[in-house]
């Protein structure tokens, strides 16, 4: 049962709890009161309790042991001791329990108050952070990746032994797969998790600029540096550098991060000095590197430095058996964002989803609930919502039926993007030139 500013007092003698307690209801405060120690740890699991006013002396447990026990099993319960005179050094030692602060019974009432607004405020602030951690895991952890197959589990039972170490990994894979994901994951759950994630994808850069994004550079290295930049190198010092599509980065710039992952060390563009970066380097590509090294396409050396600890992450065609399980966890994404939240998916629906090839991979099928969400009249989603290729056989009967849906399904995503032609292509999943073809083809106003 959750309470607001619930405060828990633990005192085997009557009188002083009860008056305690009065005085603390008299703030406003919720108050449970305790007379033993096992009868406070019964309440502490049942009520969300912010702090706890115990004394030392119990009958059945010692109050410093008690402190540590609370603090271990409800980490953002603060504690306030209370004592005598003649047990203040075990009130010390409570604190260096965990203990938020101690209060002298009896003499200290006028003290009990403001001490219990500061820790009020502080298991506030403590349960707002222990909550932002869980929306950080649930988000970024392997908690994340959803999937009951074999081939995901296997997937992830790697990535987690890797994980835990500072070993470079190469992420393999199909576009789509989420080899992004998996490093977010791995960073997350490694001891630097508390430090940056940066992401650079290779190939959205030409040579020279990847190599200021990736080294940074100083003032005067080029025309337009009018004062000196990071790279990303030194932006992920201390955390996890991923770099996506790695195959793309040319054979020069390869040498140069190559020796980073040698030294930990690396020149700036126009600096004669080297700087020191302390950096775990995540890569992947849809690329098979070995090949392309035999070939001298990409640097042998780099790709064995890479390829420590390789993963290849499944193709979505590899495991079938996730899709009505990713499909639904997208369909109530995009349903909550659309004000649509009662979709379900039909059975030919789900049929049709495990006959096509993905090519794609997740972000297709992403891509594919997204669409057929704004498409959705009805809370029931059935085949006929989805694009023309998972329609294997259509005969010449249903042809002009089949044009009547499209040009319904086109007008309806146009609808949606307020007539913005490039997003709805990307809903569509057609290019856009394709798009402009088909407004022609159905007499649509360009």
């Amino acid at each position: 049962m959750k309470q607001e500013n619930m405060v828990l007092v633990i005192d085997d003698e009557k009188k002083l709890n009860d008056l305690l307690s009065r005085i603390i209801r008299y703030e406003g405060y919720t108050v449970a009161q305790a007379y033993t120690a096992k009868e406070g740890l019964r309440i502490l699991g049942q009520e969300e309790v912010n702090v706890v006013i115990s004394d030392v002396k119990l009958p059945d447990i010692n109050g410093v042991d008690l402190v540590k026990q609370i603090k271990e099993k409800y980490p953002y319960t603060e504690v306030i001791s209370l004592t005598a005179y003649g047990t203040i050094p075990d009130s010390v030692t409570a604190m260096k329990n965990g203990a938020f602060d101690y209060i002298t019974k009896g003499d200290d009432n006028k003290k009990i108050i403001p001490l219990l607004h500061k820790a009020i405020e502080k298991s506030k602030l403590q349960k707002r952070v222990f909550d932002l951690e869980k929306e950080v895991h649930k988000k970024y952890s392997f908690d994340s990746i959803i999937g009951s197959s074999p081939q995901i589990k296997d997937t992830i039972v790697l990535a987690k032994k890797v994980a835990e170490t500072d070993t470079t990994v190469l992420l393999l894979g199909e576009t789509g797969t989420g080899k992004e994901v998996f490093a977010q994951a791995i960073h997350h759950e490694s001891h630097r998790k508390m430090k940056r994630f940066v992401a650079l994808n290779c190939s959205g850069f030409s040579s020279e600029l990847l190599e200021s994004e990736l080294f940074g550079y100083k003032a005067g290295a080029f025309t337009g540096a009018s004062k000196d930049k990071k790279g990303l190198l030194e932006e992920a010092s201390g955390g996890t550098l991923f770099l996506d599509e790695i195959g793309e980065m040319n054979l020069d710039l390869q040498a140069k991060l190559l020796r980073v992952l040698e030294t930990q060390t690396f020149i700036k563009l126009g600096d004669t000095q080297t700087s020191k970066v302390d950096v775990r380097l995540i890569a992947a590509t849809n690329r098979n590197l070995e090949l392309e090294s035999h070939q001298g396409k990409f640097r042998l050396d780099l790709y064995y430095r890479l390829s420590v600890f390789s993963i290849s992450l499944p193709s979505l065609s590899r495991r079938k058996g996730d899709i009505e399980l990713l499909a639904n966890h997208y369909l109530k994404e995009f349903g909550l964002k659309m004000n649509k939240p009662k979709l379900e998916l039909a059975q030919d629906f789900i049929e049709a989803l495990k006959r096509h090839s993905w090519k794609g991979n997740i972000r297709e099928l992403r891509n594919v609930i997204e669409r057929v969400v704004i498409l959705a009249d009805s809370p029931i989603l059935n085949a006929s919502l989805l694009p023309n290729e998972f329609h294997q056989e259509i005969t010449e009967g249903d042809s002009l039926n089949m044009q009547v849906m499209e040009k319904q399904h086109i007008r309806k995503v146009l609808n949606y993007t307020h007539g913005n032609k490039t997003e709805a292509a990307r809903l569509l999943g057609i290019g856009l030139s394709t798009l402009y073809r088909k407004l022609e083809e159905y007499g649509m106003a360009l």
